[in-house]
């Protein structure tokens, strides 16, 4: 319970015939008491930008006083000459219930309001200096209406959490040599009620079809796209107003809990996307929040973004940085999350994206790096890996800027991970090509391990790259249909082994035809037919390999777990490959033979006696492939190829990849 102060504040309130609200004294119609959340340290730490769990003090709390419940209510806003909540406890008046601002020169004002309790619909009503008028959500609040209304609502993030074996086994299942297999989802597409394809889903009934699904696919961790309150929903969650508030549109805070809730109790890990590279010009969001550039740069060379009209933080802004921190820690702590995929990287380091000369400002030693945003990037990996060891941060992060999943204490950014998106570009530009030309072009595919190592990367097909006309991930394909399931199979294939965790978008993993629609359900009537089911099968079949063959994780990010066998067969189009396992005897082979030819017979060098057992082909009829297999065990025999001393004779099968493990040798 919190302490009264025992003493009543005489608020300013605002008279309906004053003109548009001008607040005049008088006794407020409902008192509000004047309590704190807030200690002096607080308010030294907000100040230096070192609160990370902000949002244990401002916002809206319930909280009981002298035997009454009743709302705290707190916000930033220090520019404001009068603040008031309203809402419809009281008809929206603008003056009967005016907050305090602090004595310290924080900027906070607060105040208790008796009988406001959770479902409370609220906004703050502040008069800035220079005489304007606004009606703002708590930038704070945990939970809003539904667009396209605007309020915020009284809430809290109470959840009785049954995920305790998972929280235990975290670490393993998310350090960076575990195989780490990602499905991301779009929660308001991914699935539609069928009786009616408007309707979202609830988090709760998503998570009664999602949750097997993914279980069943094998997927190792479900990345979603961002679930915090946002008004526009094309810009599918990255145009975000509510950023503590989980959207609506599926339902409450404790909805998604229990969702993150059943995924982990299905072993399932849980990353969420996070936004702190811009946010919108909403009226009723953080944009100009108390008349002035509180969240954002004043300046717009510096504080507005052209390619999405949107306004970018003020990362040198310490209370700014206290905010976008305590977001990053708020998902983690309050809902579980296992990471954070941090988006929009690359227009957060560079003061020039996306900019012509003469529209940015250099740094002060005259660069182009925004060395604000790199600070505070850094010290967000330090803050949540500090206080979550077992999570992991992933960069969205499109340049060569070094360092981004290295360490802060040898000058990098701090994150665990980063999205390869060269590799993507490379590997999709090499499959849209007619096999007859890919002969010329096969340094697309071995060109990402030049640069491999050099990052802890993960490799995504992602949902930007199956809108805006860039077709479906099938349809890049080129051929017949035969020919284009095969390509998407040996892509898959060509994806799980190469080094680097995994991410693949909703949709690919049954060759889902049309484009990505953020407003419809994904085609699952697709699944009906042969050859996306085999598509299906042979994604389970991958995830499968990847999480039994130690070869395909234990090194990752590392030199070690990588060696090429044969590059030069361009001719035939063929790739041969081994990945490594800290036991060499769980070393496999990989060969790709990337036109819809046959190589039978085909003399790959391998370094010593043995025999091999081929353990997965994407031609297997079961994908709906052609069937031709290596059914026997292989066995080397005394011939150099490839610069190694023995050799196996294979069949590689068209547009196929196939795996070979050495098999132990026999007892005598």
């Amino acid at each position: 319970m919190a302490k009264s102060t025992g003493k009543k504040k005489t608020n300013a309130t605002v008279d309906p015939a004053e003109d548009a609200g001008t607040p005049v004294a008088a006794q407020s119609v409902n008192a509000v008491e004047t309590i704190s959340r807030f200690s002096d340290f607080d308010i030294h730490l907000f100040r230096q930008g070192k609160h990370f769990k902000l949002y244990e003090k401002l916002g809206s709390h319930v909280m009981e006083v002298n035997g009454v419940v009743g709302t705290y209510f707190a916000v930033w806003a220090p520019n404001a000459t009068y603040l008031s909540v309203i809402g419809n406890f009281n008809g929206w008046n603008h003056g009967s219930h005016s907050l305090a601002p602090r004595w310290d020169s924080s900027g906070i004002w607060e105040g208790w309001i008796p009988n406001v309790g959770v479902g409370e619909v609220y906004k703050y009503y502040i008069i800035s200096q220079n005489g304007q008028h606004l009606e703002k959500s708590d930038p704070f609040a945990l939970w809003c209406e539904v667009a396209p209304r605007t309020a915020s609502i009284v809430w809290d993030t109470w959840y009785e959490w049954n995920d305790a074996e998972w929280m235990k086994i975290r670490k393993e299942k998310n350090k960076l040599n575990a195989p780490i297999s990602v499905y991301e989802v779009h929660l308001g597409s991914w699935q539609r009620d069928p009786s009616n394809p408007e309707r979202h889903l609830t988090y709760k009934e998503i998570a009664e079809s999602l949750v097997p699904y993914v279980k069943e696919m094998g997927f190792t961790h479900v990345e979603l796209m961002p679930i915090m309150e946002h008004p526009y929903a094309p810009s599918w969650g990255y145009q975000i107003t509510g950023y503590f508030s989980c959207s609506s549109r599926m339902g409450t805070p404790q909805e998604l809990m229990y969702l993150v809730d059943q995924l982990h109790q299905a072993g399932i890990g849980v990353y969420m996307d996070w936004v702190p590279s811009h946010f919108p010009g909403d009226a009723h969001g953080l944009f100009r929040f108390d008349g002035t550039a509180l969240y954002e740069h004043e300046d717009p060379r510096k504080g507005y973004h052209p390619d999405w009209k949107s306004y970018i933080f003020n990362y040198g802004r310490n209370e700014v940085r206290s905010f976008l921190i305590s977001n990053a820690v708020f998902w983690l702590d309050r809902y579980h999350s296992d990471g954070l995929r941090v988006d929009a990287v690359a227009s957060m380091l560079y003061l020039d994206y996306s900019r012509k000369h003469g529209e940015w400002i250099p740094n002060e030693f005259g660069g182009r790096e925004n060395l604000e945003a790199i600070s505070l990037l850094r010290e967000m990996n330090v803050a949540v890996y500090t206080e979550f060891p077992d999570i992991q941060t992933i960069a969205e992060e499109s340049t060569a800027f070094p360092g981004v999943s290295r360490p802060v204490f040898v000058g990098g950014l701090g994150f665990g991970m980063k999205w390869m998106m060269g590799w993507m570009n490379d590997t999709l530009k090499y499959f849209e090509k007619d096999p007859a030309f890919r002969k010329w072009h096969q340094d697309q595919l071995t060109f990402s391990l030049v640069y491999a190592f050099s990052e802890n990367f993960m490799l995504p097909f992602s949902h930007d790259e199956v809108v805006y006309g860039k077709k479906s991930l099938i349809n890049k394909m080129p051929g017949d249909e035969w020919q284009r399931f095969a390509n998407l199979r040996l892509m898959f294939t060509y994806m799980y082994t190469h080094p680097g965790t995994k991410l693949m978008f909703m949709g690919g993993e049954f060759g889902q035809t049309s484009e990505w629609n953020f407003q419809q359900s994904l085609d699952w009537h697709l699944l009906e037919h042969a050859p996306h089911k085999g598509i299906r099968e042979c994604v389970i079949a991958l995830n499968k390999l990847y999480k039994e063959e130690p070869a395909l994780f234990d090194y990752s990010f590392s030199h070690d777990g990588f060696e090429w066998i044969d590059t030069q067969d361009r001719e035939n189009s063929v790739l041969v490959y081994a990945r490594k396992s800290t036991d060499p005897a769980r070393n496999l082979i990989i060969a790709l033979n990337l036109t819809p030819v046959p190589r039978k017979a085909y003399r790959v060098g391998v370094a010593s006696e043995g025999t091999w057992q081929e353990i997965f082909n994407s031609d297997a009829a079961q994908f709906g492939g052609s069937g031709i297999i290596n059914y026997e065990p292989v066995t080397a025999e005394a011939h150099q190829w490839h610069g190694k001393a023995q050799s196996l004779i294979l069949d590689l099968p068209p547009l196929g990849a196939v795996v070979l493990r050495k098999e132990p040798p026999k007892r005598k």
